[in-house]
């Protein structure tokens, strides 16, 4: 599961493309402008961003420049409806990965989103393992010893993110900002919650064990795991 920024001001394209991508277990948010857009940004890390280029306000060109000028190396895709080469190529030269112009696939799309992912991950696997512990992003499935957990969605997407990023310490506010959607006002009881509901579900119930997740005092959160991860 990706955590995606859609910038467009076109609202029925959105609608359907959000639905379109949420099916594909994207964690998907939206901007109607750069304004928005950079506001979004100053508070939530995305996976990808898709960047329409005729925006209302700042557009995305230049909006885009301002990101990798802010050291946002995010990967961006651009779109518009112009389709000369010169067009193709300022969006290219202003920082952007990808490019696509309207009309499009929406499954080209997608799978162009998660070429770059895979591309600017550290850590990407079609399937993420650890120990007994095997998560699944594109069949959005959880297995701990061959048998299925059913978790909320959530508590997937903060498994995935702690499974590609193990031995990694994070702070709650880290956390959140990389997991859940920037408008759902995710407080530290939050992460606990998400986090204990995980160590329920992967802990060793006889407590002879560690659990997965350790607890760094005034830190966060680090994910230990079991065994090999990634």
């Amino acid at each position: 599961m990706s955590k995606l920024l859609i910038v467009d001001d076109d609202q029925e394209l959105l609608t359907v493309l959000v639905g379109f991508l949420s099916q594909q277990k994207h964690t998907v948010e939206v901007a109607i402008n750069g304004f928005s857009a950079m506001d979004l940004l100053a508070v939530s890390e995305f996976d990808a961003i898709v960047l329409d280029v005729g925006l209302p306000d700042i557009n995305g060109i230049e909006l885009c420049q301002e990101l990798r000028a802010r050291k946002n190396l995010t990967p961006i895709i651009m779109l518009t409806g112009l389709s000369s080469i010169d067009d193709k190529e300022k969006g290219l030269d202003c920082g952007a990965d990808d490019y696509l112009t309207k009309p499009f696939s929406f499954k080209e799309l997608a799978a162009r989103i998660n070429a770059l992912i895979r591309r600017y991950s550290r850590v990407y696997s079609e399937v993420l393992t650890s120990g007994e512990i095997v998560l699944d992003p594109k069949k959005h499935q959880v297995t701990k010893g061959g048998h299925a957990v059913h978790l909320l969605p959530i508590d997937f997407a903060l498994l995935e993110f702690f499974m590609r990023n193990p031995q990694q310490s994070f702070s709650n506010e880290a956390i959140v900002a990389k997991v859940w959607p920037s408008d759902s006002e995710a407080t530290d009881d939050a992460v606990r919650s998400a986090v204990r509901r995980l160590r329920v579900h992967f802990d060793d119930p006889s407590g002879e064990s560690k659990s997965i997740i350790e607890n760094q005092k005034r830190v966060g959160y680090r994910f230990l795991g079991r065994g090999h991860c990634g």
